[in-house]
């Protein structure tokens, strides 16, 4: 046999898997579709590429909300500090930002791109740009060549599927190997977007109010038809022209997804909370001294710097305030009323972008039937899946790309044993 391991896709997760299987003592050839590869991994964390993140094993596994406890296997083989390793073993120095986030120390992404190519190289890998796949071709017990679109047909011991979700088509993840998966005999999970924008009809979303406006540090919340809270994020988020974005909106969208369709509603209600280290009476207390202090400024001017300007316009709108009144002509009632919209602006939202808009895919191929400790395929031998295709997602933050690069090294690692045993 010559030990031979084709890998389908060239971005982060199919990289890392073919350089663990020629690592492993594999003859590997990488086919990609598009015209170069690394084209996600390029225009990650906004052309910084967040290589992975510090947090400890179970932090992180908290922070992949689709499937995170099948990824305790694969990170036994290889975690977060193996990345760290590898990168700085190839020369990339690294360094760590808010939340365990770890980037390259000159912030490009292409610097990230270029070394992975350049140790893909240095492994003789044959690459094979502009390829595309038609089909995986199998016979009873396991794969043994793959099909291309131009009629050709290469030989393979061993196949790693590794061509991401539907998410971000433009760098080439347009589902295409769920109907292999299928034909192999595996279960596609229903797939959805997550980590996306969510959108909103509001009238003051469709006539763009608070459109450009960031708010920091919030707390955002999904609420279930009950007024039961389904999901709180922290962080950041951004008012747009379709509803919201930011980090703390883009980690609720997924509960947004599933609400909407659990419930069989066509709206789900989501509250701000603009102050969430103090509760709702200190807030209240807090107007009431500002009030004693300055009783015979506007309340618009009392409230300067309260919190965004633009909001707290708003915010007099919406409570029907004449904000230009003294402030001790406001009674306690009405005081409690604005400390109430800071602790509780509640809106509804309708839905999500796209899932081509979206960072993350969830759903896939079902982690029940791929082998956690080698990403083979419990259907057939000698085929491996790893990265997005897998019904496997993490949050934005270096929790998607860890398990990508977890999963390629695992699949490739395994895939390289297996062919050089034969």
């Amino acid at each position: 046999m010559n030990k031979h391991v084709i890998v389908i896709g060239g971005g982060p997760a199919g990289l890392m898997a073919s350089i663990a299987a020629a690592e492993h003592g594999a003859n590997v050839t990488l086919l990609d579709k598009g015209n170069k590869l690394g084209r996600k991994l390029a225009i990650s964390g906004g052309g910084r590429c967040n290589v992975t993140n510090r947090m400890d094993l179970q932090e992180l596994i908290a922070h992949i909300p689709g499937n995170g406890r099948f990824m305790h296997s694969p990170f036994s083989v290889f975690n977060n500090e193996d990345i760290i390793t590898f990168f700085e073993g190839l020369g990339i120095e690294l360094k760590e930002e808010d939340r365990g986030r770890m980037f390259p120390v000159n912030d490009k992404a292409t610097t990230v791109v270029s070394t992975l190519l350049n140790r893909v190289h240095a492994l003789n890998v044959n690459i094979r740009t502009n390829t595309g796949v038609k089909s995986l071709q199998f016979n009873e017990e396991k794969v043994h060549s793959v099909q291309l679109q131009n009629g050709e047909t290469l030989e393979a011991d061993a196949v790693i599927v590794a061509t991401g979700g539907k998410s971000v088509p433009h760098t080439g993840s347009t589902g295409d190997a769920y109907p292999w998966a299928e034909e192999a005999g595996h279960t596609i999970t229903e797939l959805y977007p997550t980590e996306v924008p969510i959108t909103s009809n509001e009238r003051f979303i469709k006539q763009k109010q608070l459109q450009g406006l960031s708010l920091r540090d919030i707390h955002l919340s999904v609420i279930n038809p009950k007024g039961k809270v389904i999901k709180t994020h922290d962080g950041d988020m951004i008012f747009t022209h379709f509803g919201i974005s930011g980090p703390a909106a883009l980690r609720c969208s997924q509960y947004v997804v599933k609400a909407l369709k659990k419930f069989s509603v066509k709206t789900i209600e989501m509250q701000i909370d603009l102050f969430p280290a103090t509760n709702k009476e200190m807030l209240f207390q807090n107007l009431v001294k500002r009030v004693k202090e300055e009783p015979k400024k506007s309340l618009k001017n009392l409230l300067k710097g309260f919190v965004p300007e633009r909001f707290l316009l708003f915010m007099f709108e919406q409570l029907d305030l004449d904000s230009t009144q003294a402030a001790n002509t406001f009674s306690h009632d009405r005081l409690r009323e604005i400390a109430g919209f800071c602790k509780a602006f509640s809106f509804k939202a309708n839905g999500t972008l796209s899932i081509e808009k979206a960072f993350v895919t969830g759903g896939g191929v079902s982690v029940k039937e791929v082998e956690p400790k080698t990403m083979q395929s419990k259907k057939k031998q000698g085929l491996f899946f790893c990265g997005e295709v897998l019904d496997i997602h993490g949050y934005t933050g270096g929790y998607n790309i860890t398990c990508a690069f977890s999963t390629g090294y695992t699949a490739g690692k395994a895939a390289g044993e297996l062919v050089s045993s034969l």
